[in-house]
Formats: structure tokens, C-alpha cells, sequence
């Protein structure tokens, strides 16, 4: 016997996505429309046109060659979204710009040694982290013995200190840049999954829910096959490829900031408590992350949930960056605190012309006229934190997005590489979601309306309609 229970229209879960099957995935499907694929050739155009600005505008030589690598890259890419046939064009463009922008410029840096500072500094203080205790320099006296991250970066160094270079295979085993790509990826793919629409993944753990024509297998392949191509998409654009190849440093804040506020939109408090702590353990940039995903869960799941992530994450980031503060205090103030915020002696090589930057240029006046505004920006964001809290894993993102592109914009120091964190924050869950549209809160009910709307309806037999869920099945 088939038991069905009618929830009504208020309490079902609703999708991001469209109910128009016959509007084209932005990611690619099976069969692209002529638009999808115009779209896939001027973004890999446009990515070109992008990565061969680096040879001309860049004075740095690991851009520089990123950027004559990467150009070949987009443009094949672009060929290939062009002219190969329509099922294989967007996964063979993707997959020639993952090629020839991310992993070829990375595979040549290793080779050639070339990588921004931060590389050799993430390094260097594993190496000091493993005979001293501390990642931190007491007197530096160059700006490359300048450490401006917390302890918990040092770690991504570590494979070098311990495997060292006496072959080829371990110099690429144990660069920092391939731990954090690793810790990127794996970061993104859970991500993906959790930011999903409930009901979209396939699967019916949370509630009980197969898609109305049953094709819940088939639903869940296109998703699986769709995240893989975003996954693709995003590392192989300029906002990842460049990091990856040249730097890397923030892929796994990234990483963790966009997995932590997705464990705490599906209510993992404790986890994305662990999570994020391993964020705000890694740049002091991360701390936002922190009251966003509370006033989350607070506000989705109750005061309970908050302050289980609150005790995690203040446990676990205390536990990653105390000792260290304890060993060199004095050190921790003077590289993690002041020389980012280029209130240290030592000029910070972050110089890009950003609006804080330009103020800071000015003098003493300036730099405080950045400081105030920084101070003014972070207390609108605060402001629309607590009168709009976020209902949702995206609307969290974005909240988190303006806060921490306020601080990279009026800071008196940056760098344009820095605004990759909100652009991503904002892009991945609705690219998860498939829909570049903000989901709005009242379709997003809290985890347990569902059941309780469901267990307060009359239950009723007969043909089960588009309004009726199947729940029991008794032979």
C-alpha cells in the first residue's frame, strides 16, 4: 500500500532552478544551444584577452609567463567551444583551459623555480615552525622574512621541509602550491554538493523527496556531471588559474570559507565550526566568516546550533594559533597584524591601486582617512548583518562577500589577487544552485518545516498528484 501525504504549497521546498526545461544550462548540457556556445567562446576570448594583459601590464615574471602560457590556452579553448561537436564542446573547453591555464604554467613554474614570494615564505616558515615552534622571524630584516599569515599556513609548507629537494619528484611533491590546490578541490566538491537545492542531488536523506517523474538517478548524473564542468570552468578562469600557477595562498581559505558557510546552511554547526576555524587560522581576512555562519545557524536553527560552531570554531582556532602567539608575541603583532595593514616599517609588497591603497599614498592623513573608512564599511556590513541575518547558505556568502571586499578595497594595502575570495563567495553557490538569481528566503524554509508540515496534514489516498509526496511503502 502507498501512503502519500499532500504538504502544502507554503511548506515544499522549492528550487533555484528554473521550471523551464527547455532553457539552456549555463554550465553546458548534453545538447548546448547556439547561445551556450557563443557564451563558452567569448568567455574563453575574454579570458585571453585577459591573461595576455600580463606580459604587457604585469612586473612580475611568474605573471608574465602565466600570461603568454595561459593565452594559448583560452584561445584553444575557445576553438574548441567553437567548432567541436556540440556535446563535447563545452567539457573540451573547459578542459583545454584547465590545461593550458592551471596545470601546464604550474607544471612550468615548478620546473623553471619561478613563484611569487609568498611561496618561499609559506616554506620557509614550516622549516622555522619545525625547529622552533614558531613560523615567525623575531627581527626580520627583508620583506621575504616577513610572514603576514597565521601558523596554521605554515602546514601547506611542510611537505617541502620534510621531503626537501633531492629530486625532481619531491621539489613537485612538496611545493606549497600543489597542497593548496589539493586543499581547494577538496574543499569545493563538498561544497557543491551541500549547496545543492534540496531534492536536486538524488538523494533523499533530509526529506524523503524523489524528484515527480522519478528520474532521481538521472538527476543525480547531470548534477555530478555538471558540478565536475563548473569545477573545471572556475579553477581553469583567471580568478584560480593564475593563483594556482603563481602563488596560491588563498585557494584554501577560499576552500574553506565556501564549505564552512555550506555546513552551516544545511546545519552542520559543529562541522563548519571546525571548518572555518581552520580558515581564520590560515588569514586574519577569515574572521568574518565566523559571526556570518552564526547569525546562520542562529537564525535557520536556532541559538543551540550557533553556539555549538561557536565553541568548535573558537576551540580549534585558538588551539592552531596560541601557541605561536605565545612563543613570539611580539613577532605575530608586528608580521600578521601591522605589516598587512602597512602600519609597519617594512613596506608590504601588496601595492595594487586599490582606493585604500591610493589614500594611504597621501601621507599620514590619508592613511587615516583609509583606516576610517575601512572602520565605516565594516560596521555597514555589521549593520546589514543583523537587520537582514541570512537565511540561506548564498545569502551568508554574499553578506560575507561585501564584508570582506570592503576591507580588500579600503585597506591601506591589497592587492587585486585578494578579491578573488568575494567573487567566488558569490559566484559558487549559485553556481551549485544553477541559477545566477539570489534565492529568496521564503523558499528556503528551516531543515524540519517540511516534516512538520507534513505530520500536521490529513493524510489521504488515492492518485498521488504534482501536490502529493510519496512517504511509506508497505507490502
Amino acid at each position: 500500500m502507498v501512503t502519500t501525504t499532500h504538504v502544502p504549497e507554503a511548506a515544499r521546498l522549492t528550487s533555484a532552478v528554473s521550471p523551464d526545461s527547455s532553457r539552456p544550462d549555463p554550465l553546458g548540457s548534453p545538447r548546448p544551444s547556439r547561445r551556450s556556445r557563443r557564451l563558452w567562446v567569448l568567455g574563453c576570448l575574454a579570458c585571453a584577452v585577459w591573461a595576455g594583459c600580463f606580459p604587457i601590464l604585469s612586473n612580475l615574471v611568474p605573471e608574465q609567463n602565466w600570461g603568454l602560457i595561459a593565452c594559448v590556452g583560452y584561445l584553444l579553448a575557445a576553438a574548441a567551444a567553437a567548432f567541436a561537436p556540440a556535446r563535447l564542446a563545452p567539457r573540451l573547453a573547459a578542459g583545454l583551459a584547465l590545461l593550458g591555464a592551471a596545470l601546464v604554467p604550474l607544471a612550468v613554474m615548478l620546473a623553471q623555480h619561478w613563484a611569487q614570494s609568498e611561496v618561499q615564505v609559506v616554506q620557509y616558515s614550516a622549516e622555522r615552525l619545525l625547529r622552533t615552534g614558531s613560523p615567525y622571524i623575531p627581527d626580520p630584516h627583508r620583506v621575504t622574512q616577513y610572514n603576514p599569515y597565521l601558523p596554521a599556513m605554515a602546514l601547506f609548507g611542510l611537505p617541502r621541509a620534510l621531503l626537501g629537494t633531492h629530486s625532481t619528484v619531491l621539489r613537485f611533491i612538496g611545493d606549497a602550491r600543489v597542497w593548496f590546490l589539493l586543499a581547494f578541490v577538496g574543499s569545493v566538491i563538498p561544497a557543491w554538493r551541500l549547496l545543492r537545492p534540496t531534492g536536486e542531488t538524488g538523494q533523499t536523506g533530509q526529506t524523503g523527496q524523489t524528484g515527480p517523474t522519478g528520474q532521481t538517478g538521472s538527476a543525480a548524473a547531470a548534477a555530478r556531471s555538471n558540478g565536475w564542468l563548473a569545477l573545471a570552468a572556475v579553477t581553469a578562469s583567471p580568478l584560480i588559474a593564475l593563483s594556482v600557477a603563481v602563488s596560491g595562498v588563498d585557494l584554501p581559505l577560499i576552500g574553506c570559507c565556501l564549505l564552512g558557510l555550506a555546513c552551516a546552511g544545511r546545519g552542520h554547526a559543529r562541522r563548519a565550526g571546525l571548518v572555518i576555524a581552520l580558515a581564520c587560522a590560515l588569514k586574519w581576512t577569515a574572521w568574518p566568516a565566523l559571526p556570518v555562519a552564526l547569525l546562520l545557524l542562529q537564525n535557520r536553527y536556532g541559538w543551540r546550533a550557533a553556539l555549538r560552531c561557536a565553541v568548535a570554531g573558537l576551540a580549534a582556532a585558538g588551539a592552531l594559533i596560541l601557541p605561536s602567539v605565545l612563543v613570539t608575541p611580539g613577532a605575530v603583532l608586528e608580521q600578521v597584524i601591522r605589516f598587512p595593514l602597512g602600519l609597519s616599517p617594512m613596506r608590504t609588497p601588496a601595492n595594487s591601486p586599490l582606493p585604500g591603497h591610493l589614500l594611504a599614498e597621501l601621507g599620514s592623513g590619508g592613511r587615516l582617512a583609509s583606516l576610517v573608512l575601512l572602520g565605516l564599511g565594516g560596521l555597514g556590513v555589521a549593520l546589514w548583518l543583523l537587520l537582514r541575518p541570512p537565511g540561506s547558505a548564498t545569502q551568508a556568502a554574499d553578506r560575507l562577500a561585501a564584508g570582506v571586499a570592503v576591507a580588500f578595497l579600503l585597506a591601506p594595502a591589497g592587492r587585486f589577487g585578494y578579491l578573488d575570495l568575494p567573487v567566488l563567495l558569490v559566484l559558487w553557490p549559485r553556481l551549485a544552485a544553477c541559477s545566477l538569481r539570489a534565492v529568496p528566503e521564503r523558499a528556503l524554509p528551516e531543515r524540519g518545516a517540511l516534516e512538520r508540515a507534513a505530520a500536521n496534514a490529513p493524510e489521504r489516498s488515492g492518485i498521488v498528484s504534482q501536490e502529493d509526496v510519496v512517504v511509506a511503502v508497505d507490502s
